[in-house]
C-alpha cells in the first residue's frame, strides 16, 4: 500500500511594514499636531486607540527609529513620570508617505477599532 502526501503552500500578498490602521492613525496624529513631544495618553485620546494597541505600536515605531522617546518629569508633585514621543526625521518621511496613501478619515470607527 502506497500513501501519497501532498504539501501545498498558500502564498499571500505580504503586508507592507508599518501599514496597519494603528500605525497610520498614530503617524497622522503626529503630522496634525505641532512638532514636539506627545504623551501616550494624549495620542490615545486623539486616535481613539486603546492602550493595548497604542503602546506596542509606539514601542515598535521607536525601535525602528521612527519615533524618539524620553521620560518627562511630572508637572505636579506626587505624579509619576510620563513617557513622551516625537517623530524623528525618518519618522516624518514615513508619516508623509503614509499621509499620501491614507484614507481621508484616519478613524473609520467611532471607538477607533472595529467591534
Amino acid at each position: 500500500m502506497t500513501h501519497k502526501l501532498y504539501i501545498y503552500t498558500v502564498s499571500h500578498m505580504p503586508r507592507k511594514p508599518n501599514s496597519s490602521f494603528q500605525t497610520k492613525a498614530i503617524l497622522a496624529c503626529f503630522l496634525e499636531a505641532s512638532p514636539g513631544w506627545r504623551h501616550g495618553y494624549d495620542l490615545s485620546k486623539a486616535t481613539g486607540l486603546k492602550s493595548g494597541s497604542l503602546y506596542p505600536t509606539l514601542l515598535r515605531l521607536a525601535d525602528q527609529g521612527y519615533l524618539e522617546s524620553r521620560w518627562c518629569e511630572p508637572d505636579k508633585p506626587g505624579r509619576p513620570p510620563r513617557h513622551a514621543y516625537r517623530l524623528t526625521a525618518k519618522g516624518v518621511q514615513l508619516a508623509l508617505a503614509q499621509a499620501g496613501t491614507a484614507e481621508p478619515s484616519p478613524l473609520p470607527y467611532p471607538s477607533g477599532m472595529p467591534a
